[in-house]
């Protein structure tokens, strides 16, 4: 299923300033969540891409760009860019919680890129651009797992490959490229 959301990425894309500086330095860590917010992290590709939709819901409150789910500590674009990090682009979503649901934002997550194509999105090639869900909390794994399972009964043209893994560390881009 293509929808409008996907077809729309590559021109929220250009209009984002993706081609950044090659290299950069991560702030590492993740950002902190008010008592009243929660954080929810995604990689559905390309991270300007999926930024820009999710920075447009009401209830989420920040979108901040980074790296996740690979081995390297403290990896810089450069080395995410190899494929050898084992990090993928993801994004981080404080929200609240009384505005936005954590279902509400994996719709939105399903919707926003194309959950078949193993590590690709678009034009965008490598397994830093795969399609992954970074659970927070047992809840939200449970959550993840459930929304997986109504996504595969949608008609994406092909089987999913989205991972649903716990996350370990957030790194946060660094500002050269920003």
């Amino acid at each position: 299923m293509k929808n409008g959301l996907y077809s729309i990425l590559p021109i929220l894309a250009a209009t984002t300033g993706f081609l950044a500086v090659m290299a950069d330095e991560p702030k590492g860590g993740a950002p902190a969540a008010t008592p009243k917010h929660e954080l929810a992290t995604f990689g559905g590709g390309c991270f300007w891409c999926t930024e820009a939709v999710f920075e447009k819901l009401p209830g989420v409150v920040a979108v901040v760009s980074g790296y996740s789910g690979g081995q390297t500590p403290n990896p810089n674009y450069k080395e995410i860019c190899t494929g050898e990090t084992g990090h993928a682009e993801v994004i981080q979503i404080e929200f609240d919680p009384a505005k936005i649901s954590y279902d509400a934002l994996l719709d939105a997550f399903w919707q926003a890129h194309d959950p078949t194509t193993l590590n690709r999105q678009g034009a965008d090639r490598g397994t830093q651009y795969r399609s992954i869900i970074l659970y927070h909390s047992p809840e939200q794994h449970a959550a993840a797992l459930r929304s997986k399972e109504l996504a595969n009964a949608r008609d994406f043209g092909g089987k999913i490959t989205t991972e649903i893994v716990a996350l370990k560390k957030f790194f946060q881009i660094g500002r050269a490229h920003v």
